[in-house]
This record gives C-alpha cells, structure tokens and sequence, in this order.
C-alpha cells in the first residue's frame, strides 16, 4: 500500500474518531454541532500549518508556483484529504449541504489528488488551503450563535462583519493575485491552472449568496436601529 493511501486512511479514521468521541462526550448537542466542531478544529490546524509553510517554511506561493512538494506541504495536503473526504460522507449522508458546498469539497478533494498525484504545485494547494479556510472559524462561531440563541447581539453583528470582511479581501482580491501570478507563471501544468481557475470562480459563486446575505443584515441592522429610536422616542415623550 502506497505510504500516501496509507497516510490518507490514518487520517480519515482520526477525523472519523474524533467526531465519535465528540459524539459520545457531546451527544446531547446533536450530530450536525459535534461536525461542526471537527470542522472548527480542522480549520484552526490547517490556517496555522498552511500560514507556517507559506510565511515561515516557504516557498513564497506568489512568486513560486509550480514547485515541488514539500514533506510538511504533502503532510498539510494528506491531513485535509482526509477531512474533506470525512466531511463530504457527513454532508451527503445527513442531507445538510447544498450543491455549492458539495462541488467546493467535491473540487478540494480532486485537487488536493491531482497535487499529491503529480508530486509539485502543493505550496498553491496550501496557499488556497489557507484563504478557504481561514473565514472557517468565524462561519462556524457564527452557527454556533446561531444555534445557542445568541446570534442576535453585538457579538453576533461582530462575527458577520468580520466574516464578510475577510471573505472579500483573501478569496478575492488574493485568490485573485494567486490566480494571476499561477496563470502567468511557466512552472504550474495546465491542469493546475484550470482548478486554480474553478476554484476561484466558486469562491464568486460564494461571493453573490455573501452579497445576498449582506443586504438582508443590512436591512435586519437598519429596522433594528428604526425600532431602538422609535423606543427612545416615546421614553422622552414619557419623560
């Protein structure tokens, strides 16, 4: 057995058994909140490996493209695998996922494949690694807000801003840069360059339902506002 498939398969069963045991510690808060707290925890480990291979370990992705995998970037790559390819079954299994969530994992398993596969490009692997899954953190704190009745509140709002914030600057106006400084370089292969640009027309697919969303909070803030001055109104007509 390829060291690889071998690695892929430790992986999945520690993802697979770390949901079990949240499971089991955790069961009175359903399935769908123990997932999400795999999914919290996948997106914190792979932000601070990925952000250490870009920043610290390098090759610096925008400048080198194409390049040869790493050890620590194929350690980063198989881990991930491993969690997509948990975290797709979940979502298939318990119908909680639209089609665009579906084709996002769908196309971060293929790519991640295709990477380990032709043994190079894995520093852009990690690179997008990192700005998908850095805004991972806050949608999660957002779901769990959500769902423990404290989503309406100023905490709340500052999760949102943030989210959409940093949404906006790293999947595209980075991913943007990435996808130029891939697309011109000589290095990365073709096909490399055809799932840099899928990737990143999903991430404006994500990019419109943010918009959406960001109108409709918009409007939740401006009656919230119309409601606390009507409020204050009639205290001062009482006073």
């Amino acid at each position: 057995m390829s060291p690889l498939v071998l690695g892929v398969g430790v992986c999945l069963a520690g993802w697979i058994a770390l949901y079990a045991l949240l499971c089991y510690t955790n069961g009175s808060c359903g399935y769908e909140w123990n997932c999400r707290l795999v999914t919290l925890f996948h997106g914190i480990l792979a932000v601070c490996i990925t952000a250490y291979i870009g920043y610290i370990d390098g090759p610096w992705p925008f400048t080198y493209p194409g390049t040869k995998n790493t050890p620590l970037q194929i350690s980063a790559l198989v881990v991930s695998l491993g969690y997509f390819i948990f975290d797709m079954a979940w979502c298939v299994y318990f119908r909680t996922e639209g089609l665009v969530m579906l084709a996002h994992h769908t196309m971060s398993i293929l790519g991640i494949l295709l990477t380990l596969w032709l043994e190079e490009s894995g520093i852009e692997s990690c690179a997008v690694l990192f700005g998908s899954e850095i805004t991972n953190p806050l949608l999660q704190t957002r779901w769990f807000l959500k769902h423990s009745g404290r989503y309406d509140s100023i905490l709340g709002d500052v999760v949102d801003i943030l989210f959409v914030a940093l949404f906006v600057f790293m999947r595209i106006f980075v991913g943007g840069a990435m996808l130029y400084c891939e697309l011109i370089s000589p290095r990365p292969k073709f096909i490399i360059k055809c799932g840099g640009v899928a990737m990143y027309a999903l991430s404006w697919v994500f990019m419109a339902d943010i918009v959406r969303f960001t109108y409709r909070k918009y409007q939740v803030w401006m009656n919230r506002h119309k409601m606390m001055a009507e409020v204050n109104g009639l205290n001062v007509k009482r006073d």
